[in-house]
């Protein structure tokens, strides 16, 4: 049974491990080698050492598939039931229904079976208990690595987590086991902040990405103070080019009231924000309210000031329109009297009294302007308005802001216009503005604003329309291009189907969009 390097044994004991298939396929070869009598080997020894030649390499799951391997349903079913803690393994055999090592990892994600440590998750009172694994996690973070396998490691069974949210916990953990990223609005902060602390640096750039992604005026303001806390300066640079944009409807937004005193000093200070000072001013005072209420003080002006502190100086009350700040700063009560007519002296004296608050008007953002035909013409029998759309889609390789459009106007003499402008995405309207303009009879173009700047994401079309009313014959662009380089943007242009005036890309109104960069 054994020859002179005990090879035979072994064979046979391997032969008997090998499927049916395997197996009739070895008995047909033993026959054909017992008629040449060439082998010197057993016959099945050959066959081994032909499965063992094969170039490529196969794995497990490649040579032995599963009769019936588990779905992508019954993977999301284990995932769903570890989420709500209530899973079970009801096959004794599970490992049989995955392929991959991945999945069966996923069915140990917040799993009892075989948990060697526990984790006791949030605050006291909100605290949720959530099964481990120490091996999986040391493998997702150096830090589990150094907690469990470390020269300092404390085999504890459970750990306390007070300063991580459960949900944010659980997100970082289906990372680890299941290498799937599962991000919302509600925990994408909280759970890059556990990214941050357990050192999983690809969880982080995710929750990065996904934070740039639903970056808007609304939460700029709070995200750049948690991006300044995470030290991520491409988030906190992304958030400035929102704020300075967007710069009014960020101070008015109800997260502006939920920021630092840092944050909001630095905001205060900010030399390019795009905004009336008195939005700034009265910005400053809705946080100053909702300060008092965390600091539980009555809502009063002194208390308001007390807690503004040298912030209220980075308010540039001297800049303000005088109607601006006789009818809101003056009559606020948060100056001083001192303050009150030092400023009035400032706006009406030849000789101005020396100020606490900054003078200088911010510089504020310099608009840019993307002109898209290479010239511009008139005729006597064209380009006429009588309530028809002229409008054309365009896309940009970088975020921009639309702060409104340059149009032509009257070609035979001065005259007045009325201008509807939109600007839609997939049909949806984000931004129109109703307003009038005077053409003084030139080929030149005049400009209309939006309220506020829109944002432009990168490679999405958008749609930007006017409807003109006034003098019929004006000026219209020709030899129009479908591509334009703006600085560090670029601009395509397409037709668009809303347009029934004639304007395309070759040709016709709205020559020119002002965008901030």
């Amino acid at each position: 049974m054994v020859d002179a390097k005990g090879r035979n044994m072994k064979c046979l004991t391997f032969f008997l491990m090998l499927p049916e298939s395997v197996k009739s396929k070895s008995s047909k070869s033993s026959k054909k080698g017992n008629a040449s009598g060439s082998s010197k080997l057993p016959p099945v020894c050959y066959e081994i050492i032909t499965l063992r030649s094969k170039k490529k390499k196969k794995m497990a799951a490649d040579i032995f598939p599963t009769k019936k391997p588990a779905s992508t349903t019954t993977v999301q079913q284990y995932q769903q039931q570890n989420l709500n803690n209530n899973n079970t393994i009801q096959n004794c055999n599970w490992q049989g229904l995955y392929s991959t090592i991945r999945e069966r990892n996923s069915v140990m994600f917040n799993n009892e079976l075989m948990a060697d440590v526990h984790f006791v998750v949030g605050q006291p009172g909100r605290t949720q208990r959530l099964p481990g694994h120490r091996y999986v996690l040391a493998v997702g973070s150096s830090v589990f690595h150094a907690m469990f396998y470390g020269e300092l490691a404390e085999n504890k069974d459970e750990i306390h987590i007070p300063d991580v949210e459960p949900a944010a916990f659980l997100a970082m953990l289906k990372y680890i086991y299941c290498d799937e990223i599962d991000l919302s609005a509600d925990t994408v902060l909280a759970t890059l902040y556990a990214a941050k602390k357990y050192i999983v640096p690809h969880l982080a750039r995710a929750c990065v990405n996904f934070l740039e992604t639903s970056l808007s005026a609304k939460n700029a303001c709070v995200l750049l103070s948690q991006s300044c806390l995470f030290e991520e300066p491409e988030l906190t640079q992304r958030c400035w080019e929102v704020i300075d944009a967007q710069a009014e409807l960020a101070l008015r937004s109800e997260g502006f009231c939920d920021i630092d005193a840092q944050t909001l000093e630095s905001i205060l200070q900010r030399e390019t924000l795009n905004a009336k000072e008195i939005v700034v001013f009265e910005a400053a005072l809705n946080w100053a309210e909702a300060e008092c209420q965390r600091q539980e003080l009555t809502s009063s002006t002194d208390n308001k000031r007390k807690v503004l502190g040298k912030a209220m100086y980075l308010i540039r009350i001297p800049t303000m329109a005088l109607d601006d700040f006789a009818n809101g700063a003056a009559q606020s009560g948060v100056l001083t009297l001192n303050e009150t007519n030092d400023i009035f002296l400032w706006y009406t004296a030849a000789k101005k009294p020396d100020l606490q608050f900054v003078s200088q008007p911010r510089k504020g953002l310099t608009p840019q302007r993307c002109h898209r035909f290479q010239s511009c013409a008139y005729r006597s029998n064209q380009w006429r308005y009588r309530g028809r759309c002229d409008s054309i889609q365009f896309a940009v390789d970088k975020r921009v802001f639309i702060a409104g459009f340059g149009l032509y106007g009257s070609s035979c003499g001065s005259a007045e216009y009325s201008a509807k402008i939109e600007l839609k995405r997939q049909g949806v309207l984000l931004g129109q503005n109703l307003s009038k303009y005077f053409s003084d009879g030139s080929s030149n173009t005049f400009p209309v604003w939006f309220e506020y700047p829109v944002q432009i994401e990168p490679d999405t079309f958008y749609t930007a329309s006017v409807v003109l009313d006034g003098n019929e014959l004006s000026y219209f662009g020709q030899e129009g291009m479908t591509e334009v380089q703006c600085g560090k943007v670029t601009f395509q242009f397409q037709c668009s189907s809303d347009s029934t005036n004639g304007t395309g890309v070759q040709g016709g109104q709205i020559p020119e969009l002002i965008f901030y960069a």
